[in-house]
């Protein structure tokens, strides 16, 4: 499977994720099951009014992309780039989406923030948006101490780019101060990456834990994800009732930790991802986790035609997905066949 089908799978793999969880992200299981049967939902349903609906989760992981791909434009046309503070500048531009006017200046210019769909409040964190309608200064960190799932929702397009664990960890803790909530984006980005270099989920999850386990701040999602290891390896599998074992996945461990086990045990993406979203917790954050890592695993190919049919901005995000593979490759920064056109897209400033 080559890159871009791995990066397409992964960026639609998590919005397939997020919209089939978001309809059922407030509901018990019981309450679920009443609903939908006894396998829970299976198929997109309205959501603020629509079927296949992305939340926030999706939105900002859209602007962490594009903060990702100006900061590669920036630092190979002028040679400096500090690359959180231009993640920064991009959940700004999200957070202007909201109708929340940034307390700073932020330029309205590249196309993404033009995409009219963007412009929709769909229930944002509330930790993200006081974080940013507090910023004074690009790359400042939260002051916080929340270790919500928030951070680790949108890190994934760092995945692609150099120093994974790095920029995740940096981007998440512009809005999340605790350890727990920044460290754990930085290791499910780092996870995400060594998938992309075509090892197994089992082979990246123990490798990414040799490498960042002990780093202080990492305890919590560590042992988190340890028991989750031990439940597959002693062939335990995610039912509702379990899941709730490692909680709501309303922080950024549980969310992690849900995740991987969903998608460690699926048979295919569509079994992971309605196995993730099906539980009395934080349903599109844990279905999107599942669905980026399957999606990486299996590609954009494994996501079934009724969910892709109606995922909202999937061209949008494909076009993120193509730049990403695309960008590093065409951009040279300096009078390049394409130099001009990506420039207009993608601002470095």
């Amino acid at each position: 499977m080559n890159r871009l089908e791995r990066i397409k799978g992964c960026l639609l793999g998590g919005a397939v994720g997020d919209a089939l969880g978001a309809t059922v992200e407030f509901l018990e299981w019981p309450a679920i099951e009443a609903k939908f049967g006894s396998q829970g939902i299976v198929d997109f349903a309205p959501t603020f009014g629509i079927s296949g609906v992305i939340t926030d989760n999706t939105q900002m992981m859209l602007f962490t992309a594009e903060g990702l791909l100006r900061a590669y434009v920036r630092s190979s046309s002028r040679g400096i780039c500090h690359v959180p503070s231009i993640i920064h500048h991009a959940l700004l531009r999200w957070l202007m989406t909201q109708n929340y006017p940034p307390a700073i200046l932020v330029s309205r210019d590249g196309w993404l923030i033009e995409q009219r769909e963007l412009w929709s409040c769909r229930a944002p964190g509330t930790t993200c948006l006081t974080a940013l309608k507090a910023t004074q200064r690009l790359g400042a960190v939260a002051e916080n101490n929340s270790k919500g799932c928030g951070a680790l929702m949108r890190v994934a397009p760092c995945a692609f780019f150099a120093n994974a664990f790095d920029y995740a960890a940096q981007s998440g803790r512009l809005t999340h101060g605790h350890p727990t909530g920044y460290l754990t984006a930085g290791l499910f980005a780092d996870i995400l990456q060594r998938m992309v270099r075509e090892d197994s989920l089992e082979h990246a999850v123990s490798e990414s834990l040799a490498k960042y386990g002990q780093k202080p701040g990492m305890e919590e999602a560590r042992s988190l994800i340890e028991r989750v290891l031990f439940f597959f390896y002693e062939g335990y599998k995610p039912t509702p009732q379990r899941i709730g074992e490692l909680g709501g996945g309303w922080v950024a461990e549980e969310a992690l930790a849900i995740g991987l086990w969903c998608a460690l045990t699926a048979s295919s993406f569509e079994d992971g991802v309605i196995t993730a979203v099906n539980h009395g917790g934080n349903s599109d954050g844990s279905g999107l986790i599942t669905g980026h890592i399957l999606g990486v695993q299996y590609g954009a190919a494994a996501i079934p035609a009724r969910w892709y049919g109606q995922l909202e901005l999937r061209e949008v995000i494909a076009q993120i997905a193509e730049d990403i593979e695309r960008v590093p490759r065409d951009y040279c920064g300096y009078g390049g066949e394409f130099d001009q056109l990506i420039e207009q897209m993608y601002p470095g400033g």
